[in-house]
């Protein structure tokens, strides 16, 4: 979706290179999740350098000198700085942003130790795993992921993440949500380009997409008679095209997990009424070619 609507806004019709970058894209979310799981990481051993600095302080106060250190033994963050699996990835991919721009590890920190969560969380009388957990999971929802000096960063570092941080912030979360620290299993990094046919079905996908285009808002225009093009927006419309791609060209995806999907990509990619308008659309449509007898699907249970 992101691709054809980069290529609407730059007016290209450069197929094959627009195929090739979808395809990078794809391969870069992973980088962009374990860069983030790396950052929880390098959140703790700032904490731990700054606790240990103050220690050494020659006229340390108290506080100092014995300091709250729940937030560096938080459980959750020892297990992430100890997973086999994400150190061989951080080194696979070279990810060494935290190292070489450790400015933004301070700036959330300060943020993190500032807030009502922090405060929260370490004057707690209880200590569970549960707890390390939930709090890691509230400061990466209500303070990192928004913070848009970090949303920057990841703009300067590669352009395509821009449209990758919300899936990978869903990931991310449903990934820390399911660790247990009883269970090496629940450690293992998530699949998120399961494998080559995952991106061979997008390529497949943004390129039917693309060669149909006129077929497909002449569809659209023909439900929406009381509605020019231009009114439409413009992400509304490649979410419609693409829905209509897949009842069509792709027999094997039924038709409500298609409207489904779309819905749920409006709302976080659209305008607050675009679900409701894009179902009426998929749905009045999809209805449509089964009468017709166009719809393209095969096997029971794909109406």
């Amino acid at each position: 979706m992101q691709s054809l609507f980069a290529m609407k806004q730059k007016q290209s019709d450069q197929l094959d290179v627009e195929l090739k970058y979808l395809k990078e894209s794809m391969n870069q979310v992973r980088v962009l999740f374990v860069a983030n799981l790396d950052l929880l990481v390098a959140l703790r051993k700032h904490a731990e350098y700054i606790l240990n600095a103050n220690k050494k302080k020659q006229l340390a106060t108290d506080a100092e000198k014995n300091p709250n250190s729940r937030f560096v033994n938080n459980g959750l963050l020892k297990l992430l700085e100890r997973n086999e699996e994400l150190i061989e990835e951080v080194e696979d991919l070279k990810i060494n942003y935290w190292d070489l721009d450790d400015d933004y590890v301070k700036i959330l920190f300060k943020e993190i130790i500032e807030s009502d969560l922090y405060e929260a969380y370490m004057s707690a009388e209880t200590d569970s795993f549960k707890q390390d957990r939930n709090f890691i999971l509230d400061i990466y929802k209500e303070i990192i992921a928004p913070n848009d000096k970090l949303y920057d960063y990841y703009e300067d570092k590669k352009l395509s993440w821009v449209d990758d941080i919300p899936l990978v912030n869903t990931a991310l979360c449903a990934f820390l949500k399911r660790i247990k620290a009883s269970s090496d299993q629940t450690l293992r990094l998530p699949a998120l380009v399961k494998d080559n046919d995952d991106i061979l079905y997008a390529q497949d996908l943004f390129r039917k997409t693309k060669l149909n285009e006129n077929q497909f808002l002449a569809e659209i225009e023909g439900k929406t008679p009381n509605w020019d093009r231009e009114r439409i927006a413009v992400m509304d419309q490649i979410m419609i095209q693409l829905g209509i791609c897949e009842f069509l060209k792709f027999p094997s995806i039924p038709v409500k997990v298609t409207i489904n999907e779309y819905l749920e990509i409006a709302k976080e990619y659209s305008t607050p009424k675009s679900s409701i308008f894009i179902n009426g659309i998929l749905d009045k449509l999809s209805k449509e070619y089964k009468e017709l007898g166009t719809l393209n699907k095969m096997g029971r249970g794909l109406m």
